[in-house]
């Protein structure tokens, strides 16, 4: 019945697959006649802590009675205080006497938190080249003359400069070919693939791209067009096209670049971040680099919408009120669930187990004989099938009878986001499967 009203009333925007899943527990899924899931694809990366988590649940029913919404004209309960735990996990890789706060929008989405960055790039590029101009015209009227039958116009002329600054502050922003930023039409003209991105036209424009790991690229695209680049964003670890993780030296001289033409580092964290890598909390942090902006949604609320745009704190005051907002961004539910989320992945070792896990899955799909390449970090995972193997799509499907969920990235490719909580045991059962 489900199936055939949601092909009726629904639009047709996934090719959803032939089960109607209907309850959850840990890593399994079960469908509306009972059988069951191994689920390794968790919301795609979403569901961190495993189906129905009770700590989440518990959060969610407790806020549920007590207050659901009432929008961002008020405080509300645990929001600073999940601000201030997402500071924290982003300076964890920061020597103490270094650490800077961390000011955090929230957004409901990926798409949504980086809309929020393009348009903080933009803003803080806009800002800082009237705030110069507007200096140095300035000190330009001092220099001449303080005759106050001259202050008209030098009035003017300091108005002049600062209006000359706003259409030529740097606008463009630059991405990595191959990467994926969201659906919305100014994230999916960042998001540099051409077949996402056609029927779409026209998209738009201030975004231009450089392949991932090539330094060479980047540093020409910026002695050509440095005075007009805002900012560089990126995925440390690209998840859409088949977990693809940048090199430390392409991280590291993205980061150089930006911080010599003052232009913003956004790393988009939406799939990597929030332990998703093991070891740290986000996937910046293994590549000894400290951006200007990370944007995260996904895992971080554990399967309820949440998506957080967090700057440091001198970029992030770029923003004053009525710049941006949402409606029910950081709402009273969305934060009880990410409060939740965040206290439970920082207190109970599981970056460790992440990496531990992750290892072992690596480990063990790279040991099928049609297997070809496996690539990631934690539990972040793909794996390349070799030509005698079927297409990942005819084996994401055959999985599914046989009670796992998977995904497909491509023709040849699986990616494995499974929930946090993975066990080796989980890990086993899979590869015994992927066998058969």
């Amino acid at each position: 019945m489900e199936q055939e009203l949601e092909e009726a009333y629904v639009m047709h925007t996934f090719g959803r697959k032939s089960v109607c899943l209907v309850r959850g527990e840990g890593m399994h899924v079960y469908d509306d006649a009972g059988n069951e899931y191994l689920d390794f694809i968790a919301g795609i990366g979403a569901v961190s802590l495993g189906h129905c988590h009770p700590a989440v649940t518990a959060a969610l029913a407790a806020q549920a009675e007590t207050l659901v919404h009432v929008s961002n004209y008020y405080y509300i309960e645990r929001r600073g205080e999940v601000a201030r735990q997402l500071s924290d996990l982003l300076n964890a890789c920061v020597a103490e006497n270094e650490r800077k706060p961390w000011k955090t929008f929230f957004a409901n989405s990926g798409a949504e938190a980086n809309e929020c960055a393009i348009k903080l790039a933009r803003l803080h590029a806009r800002k800082r080249a009237t705030a110069r101009a507007a200096q140095a015209a300035a000190q330009a009227v001092v220099q001449g003359g303080d005759d106050a039958a001259a202050q008209g116009g030098d009035d003017a002329t300091v108005h002049t400069a600062v209006r000359m600054a706003e259409e030529r502050a740097p606008r463009v922003i630059v991405t990595l070919r191959n990467g994926f930023h969201g659906r919305t039409l100014a994230t999916l003209a960042a998001t540099a693939q051409p077949a996402k991105q056609e029927a779409f036209q026209p998209l738009p424009g201030g975004f231009t791209a450089v392949p991932a790991n090539d330094v060479s690229a980047l540093e020409a695209l910026f002695e050509a067009q440095g005075e007009e680049i805002c900012a560089v964003m990126l995925e440390c670890v690209q998840g859409e096209s088949g977990v693809h993780p940048c090199t430390r030296e392409f991280l590291q001289a993205a980061r150089r670049l930006t911080q010599e033409r003052g232009a913003l580092l956004m790393c988009d964290e939406v799939q990597c971040g929030i332990f998703r890598c093991g070891t740290y909390p986000f996937g910046f942090q293994h590549f000894d680099i400290v951006p200007d902006v990370v944007t995260i949604a996904k895992g971080v609320a554990s399967g309820m919408p949440c998506g957080m745009c967090a700057a440091h704190a001198g970029v992030a005051d770029t923003f004053e009120p009525g710049d941006h907002g949402s409606t029910f961004g950081g709402s009273c539910l969305a934060v009880a669930a990410t409060h939740a989320t965040l206290s439970e992945l920082s207190a109970n070792a599981h970056a460790t187990h992440i990496e531990e896990v992750g290892f072992y899955l690596r480990e063990r799909l790279a040991a099928l004989s049609q297997v070809a390449e496996v690539r990631g970090l934690g539990l972040m995972v793909a794996a390349d099938l070799a030509p005698e193997a079927p297409e990942a799509p005819d084996v994401v499907a055959r999985g599914l009878r046989a009670g796992l969920l998977l995904n497909a990235t491509g023709p040849r490719t699986l990616r494995f986001l499974p929930p946090l909580i993975c066990e080796k045991t989980h890990v086993d059962t899979l590869v015994e499967k992927l066998a058969a």
